[in-house]
């Protein structure tokens, strides 16, 4: 299970202890939300691209969404959400519990700018009932982005 190697991950960074596993399904923003007793802009949610034949992972905030026009001008492409059939087999976590830790080689991870708000989030752990809540500086180090980008909207204030 991908949840199993995430744990391993944060173990040998002495982090385990700060994952959450639910009773309950995380799987969406707004049930991740729930289940940890936040506001759901502080979920970080991964979404999954394919950019040039490539998987690419964006970590963004809960109440952000992609743009489109952002996203070109920074991929140089439409943006293409994977089919939640490709998923797990190009990035390494089942849909509901992707996320930018332990994932396959090969899969870039870039975070968004509307993340930069927050003191902490809450990405997910590789099940559809898990998080773990990282500063932001602990999220840039152990998703280990190639970037930080800025294609969202409706986050801002």
């Amino acid at each position: 299970m991908a949840i199993e190697k995430v744990r391993e991950y944060f173990r040998n960074n002495g982090m385990e202890d700060r994952i959450h596993e639910f009773d309950v399904s995380s799987a969406t923003v707004e049930l991740a939300a729930e289940a940890l007793h936040c506001e759901p802009c502080r979920i970080a949610k991964t979404l999954s691209f394919m950019v040039n034949d490539r998987p690419i992972l964006i970590v963004a905030a809960g109440d952000a969404k992609i743009d489109n026009a952002r996203y070109k001008a920074q991929f140089g492409t439409k943006a293409k959400m994977l089919g939640r059939e490709e998923v797990e087999e190009l990035i390494g976590h089942a849909v509901g519990g992707v996320c930018p830790f332990v994932i396959k080689e090969g899969v870039t991870v870039y975070l968004d700018e509307s993340l930069k708000r927050f003191q902490t989030v809450f990405p997910a752990c590789g099940s559809s009932n898990s998080a773990i809540e990282l500063t932001i500086e602990e999220l840039e180090k152990y998703a280990a982005p190639a970037d930080w980008v800025d294609v969202c909207k409706g986050w801002q204030v």
